[in-house]
């Protein structure tokens, strides 16, 4: 199975097309004002924006760079806000996290190996 996209809902998709075109998506379907969809940086996974009330809240999308400083400085200098970070996690990830216009947590981060094998993975004698 294959991770083909995220939707989230947000009011005001011409708000969340700028703000997902600043941070690097490329656009595929342009059906707006109900719904977007993009293609990511790297890969094939797309994420889509419908049209809704009270999309935030309940959301945390997670897009991983390379270069997190580098990505956090640039978009910074073309005005967005982060709430927090670059910052060390115990989780042994390096996040940044703002907000979309829709109120949905989006975090930044770079995980290295510990993406998807940290020394706690399952079968490998960690925690349970």
């Amino acid at each position: 199975m294959r991770l083909n996209q995220v939707t989230v809902t947000m009011p005001d998709l011409d708000l969340g097309w700028s703000f997902y075109t600043l941070l690097g998506l490329r656009p595929v379907v342009d059906a707006r004002p109900r719904y977007a969809r993009f293609l990511c940086p790297d890969g094939d996974s797309t994420f889509s924006l419908h049209q809704g009330e009270s999309g935030g809240g309940g959301t945390t999308v997670y897009f991983e760079c390379e270069s997190l400083e580098e990505t956090v400085g640039r978009l910074s200098e073309a005005g967005l806000q982060f709430v927090s970070g670059p910052e060390d996690k115990s989780w042994l990830w390096r996040e940044a996290e703002l907000l979309d216009p829709g109120g949905n947590r989006i975090i930044l981060y770079f995980a290295g190996s510990n993406r998807i094998d940290p020394p706690w993975r399952v079968g490998q004698g960690g925690p349970k």
